[in-house]
C-alpha cells in the first residue's frame, strides 16, 4: 500500500533525523546553526573511507559508515564547542553559521572531495532501515527528558544561573547537547548520502540548516515526537500542493513561512503541545520510598562550616563589599539586613558562586570562594534569588526535582536499559521532591506551572527547591518578600524547624520582626561594611544599627501611618 510512497516517507525519516539535532540543542536553549556543517563533515568522511561494497560478504557499508559519520560530527562538535559555546543567542547563532559556510567553502574547492561536482556512493539506505533509526532516536530522547540529565537541559534552557546554584553544570551540560548535536547531524550526512547516492557542497547549504530548524521548531522540542511531526508535516506541504495543482515555485516558502509564523504565535511550543492534555498527573511514590534514606547526615551543630576574611567586590571605582570577616556555623539562623544598596545580595552571591570577590579568601563548606556556582551546591549550598528564578515551563513538581539534581545518581544510560536501580533512584528523588512541597504546603499544586502560582506561592516553591538540594547551608534572599504577617510568621516557623533540624540557614530581609524572631545571630552591613554583629536583640540596640537602618525603617512606617 506504501510502496508508492517510500520515497516520501523516508524523506520525513531523514527530516526527522535533521530535526533531531536541532531538537537536542534546543532543549538546552542553544541557538545552533553549524549542523550543516557537522552532516557535510559526516558524508564526506564517511563516503571517503568506508568500502563502497558490502563488508564481509554481508554488512551494509551504510551501518559501518552511521558510526563514522556520528563521531566525526560529534568530534567536530567538540572542537568547534570549545570557543563558540562561550557565546549566546544570535552570537552563538552567527558563530556556528560561520562554521557551517567555511566547511562549505573548503569542500567546495578540495580536490579530495571533487569540488563542486561532489561524490557518488551506493544507495544502501531503505525505507524501513530509516525509520529504525528514527525509532532509535525517539527512544533516546523518550527516556532523556523525565531523567535527571534531561532536567538539567531543561534547567539550562530555562535559567542558566538558576541552574548552577542547583548543581548543574551549565558548561558540561551546554558541550553536552552541542556534541550530541554533531553527532546527529553527522548521521543524518551519512543517511542522507546512502538514501540519494550523490552528495556535493551544495546539498549542505545553508537552506538544509533553516529547513531542520523550523522543522524543530514547528514540531516542537519540550517533547520527543516533536521532530517527526514537524518532518511529517512540512514534507507533506509540497505533496499536497501537487495535488491541489499548484505548481508555482514559491508557493511551498510562502505556506512554510506562514505556518511557521503560526505556530510561534499561537503554539510556541510547537505543534507538539497540542498533545500536553495527555501528559499524565503526576503522582506521589509509595510509602516504601523515604526520601531522606540515602542522604547525608548534616555537620555536627555549632561545626564551623565557612570562614571568609577580608572579603570585597567592587564594580570600577565603586564598593559593594568592603573588608567582610565572616564565621558560619552548623544549625544556626544568620540574619544579614542593611539598608537597600548595602551589599547584601552581592554578598551572598560572592558566598555561593555567582560572583568571584575582587579581594578576600576563604571556603565555604570545603570549596574555595571564586568556584563556579554548581561545585558550591554540589558541595551543599543552596539558595534562593531576590528576584524569583523559577523554571517557568516547568511543573511546580518539576521544578523542585531538578533541586534533587546533586543528592540523586545520574540515572539516562540505565533508563535507556530499564534497569530497576534507575526507577529507584527516580522515585527516591521524586519522594523527596513531594516532602519538600509537602513541607511548604504546595503539594496540592503540583502539575501546574509556576506561572499560576501567587507572589507568595512563588516565593515557597523556589524554597522547596533549595531544600530538595539536602542543603548544609541554605540562602535565603528575602524569602518573605511580598508575604503577608501571617504567611511571614509561617515562613519564620519554617525557617525555625530547619535550625531544629540541622540546616544552617542564612538569610536576607527587611521584615525586621521577622528576622528577630528568627535568627539566632544576626550580622548587619552599612556601605558594604560590616557595622554590628552579634545576638539578635542586641545588634538591634546598637546606635549604629539604629542610626544606619532601623530608624530609618522606623521613620518610614511612621511617615506612612501619617499619610
Amino acid at each position: 500500500m506504501l510502496a508508492g510512497y517510500d520515497t516520501l516517507i523516508t524523506t520525513i525519516a531523514l527530516g526527522a533525523i535533521l530535526a533531531y539535532s536541532f531538537h537536542v540543542v534546543l532543549m538546552a536553549g542553544q541557538l545552533s546553526l553549524g549542523q550543516a556543517g557537522f552532516a557535510s563533515l559526516g558524508a564526506y568522511v564517511s563516503t571517503l573511507v568506508v568500502p563502497t561494497e558490502p563488508i564481509a560478504g554481508s554488512i551494509s557499508p551504510v551501518i559501518v559508515g552511521l558510526p563514522v559519520g556520528a563521531a566525526v560530527g560529534a568530534a567536530a562538535a567538540f572542537v568547534v564547542g570549545i570557543p563558540v559555546l562561550r557565546l549566546r543567542g544570535v552570537f552563538l547563532a552567527i558563530a556556528t553559521i560561520a562554521f557551517g559556510e567555511m566547511v562549505r567553502v573548503v569542500i567546495n574547492n578540495a580536490e579530495w572531495t571533487n569540488g563542486a561536482l561532489g561524490l557518488r556512493v551506493e544507495k544502501w539506505v531503505t525505507f524501513d532501515f530509516a525509520w529504525i533509526i528514527v525509532a532509535v532516536l525517539a527512544y533516546l530522547f523518550w527516556r532523556l527528558g523525565p531523567s535527571r540529565s534531561g532536567r538539567a537541559f531543561a534547567a539550562v534552557r530555562e535559567d542558566e544561573l538558576a541552574a548552577g546554584s542547583m548543581g548543574v553544570d551549565v558548561v558540561r551540560t551546554r558541550m553536552s547537547s552541542f556534541i550530541a548535536s554533531g553527532a546527529i547531524a553527522g548521521v543524518y550526512g551519512v543517511m542522507f548520502a546512502y538514501f540519494f547516492g550523490r552528495i556535493t557542497p551544495a546539498t549542505f547549504d545553508f537552506a538544509l540548516t533553516v529547513n531542520g530548524l523550523v522543522t524543530a521548531v514547528l514540531g516542537g522540542y519540550l517533547v520527543f515526537f516533536g521532530p517527526i511531526l514537524g518532518a511529517g508535516f512540512l514534507t507533506s506541504v509540497p505533496e499536497i500542493q501537487t495535488a491541489l495543482g499548484l505548481e508555482a515555485g514559491w508557493i511551498h516558502p510562502l505556506v512554510t513561512g506562514v505556518l511557521l509564523l503560526a505556530v510561534v504565535l499561537f503554539l510556541p511550543g510547537g505543534l507538539s503541545t497540542l498533545f500536553s492534555r495527555l501528559r499524565p498527573a503526576p503522582v506521589r511514590p509509595g510509602p516504601d520510598y523515604a526520601p531522606l534514606d540515602a542522604l547525608d547526615p548534616l555537620p555536627d551543630r555549632g561545626t564551623p562550616i565557612a570562614a571568609v576574611r577580608g572579603l570585597a567586590k567592587s564594580y570600577g571605582a565603586v564598593h559593594a563589599v568592603r573588608g567582610v570577616d565572616l564565621e558560619i556555623r552548623s544549625g544556626e539562623v544568620l540574619g544579614v539586613i542593611g539598608p537597600n544598596g548595602a551589599g547584601k545580595t552581592t554578598l551572598v552571591n560572592m558566598l555561593s558562586g555567582l560572583e568571584p570577590p575582587t579581594a578576600g579568601d576563604g571556603e565555604i563548606l570545603g570549596v574555595p570562594l571564586g568556584s563556579r556556582p554548581h561545585r558550591f551546591a554540589q558541595a551543599g549550598v543552596s539558595r534562593t534569588f531576590q528576584h524569583s528564578k523559577l523554571f517557568e515551563r516547568l511543573t511546580v513538581l518539576d521544578n523542585v526535582l531538578v533541586g534533587t539534581h546533586v543528592v540523586s545518581r545520574p540515572t539516562y544510560l540505565r533508563r535507556l536499559l530499564w534497569l530497576p536501580s534507575a526507577r529507584r533512584d527516580e522515585r527516591r528523588a521524586l519522594a523527596l521532591a513531594w516532602a519538600q512541597l509537602e513541607r511548604v504546603g504546595l503539594a496540592d499544586r503540583a502539575g501546574i506551572r509556576p506561572g499560576a502560582l501567587s507572589y507568595g506561592d512563588r516565593r515557597r516553591l523556589e524554597i522547596a527547591r533549595a531544600l530538595a538540594a539536602h542543603p548544609t547551608l541554605l540562602i535565603l534572599d528575602e524569602p518573605a518578600a511580598g508575604m503577608n504577617h501571617v504567611e511571614a510568621a509561617e515562613l519564620a516557623s519554617l525557617i525555625r524547624g530547619l535550625a531544629d533540624d540541622g540546616v544552617t540557614v542564612l538569610f536576607i530581609e527587611h521584615n525586621v520582626k521577622m528576622v528577630l524572631e528568627a535568627c539566632t545571630r544576626l550580622v548587619v552591613l552599612d556601605f558594604g561594611e560590616v557595622i554590628a554583629e552579634g545576638e539578635p536583640r542586641e545588634v538591634a540596640a546598637d546606635p549604629r544599627v539604629v542610626e544606619a537602618y532601623l530608624g530609618t525603617e522606623a521613620d518610614e512606617r511612621e511617615e506612612s501611618e501619617h499619610v
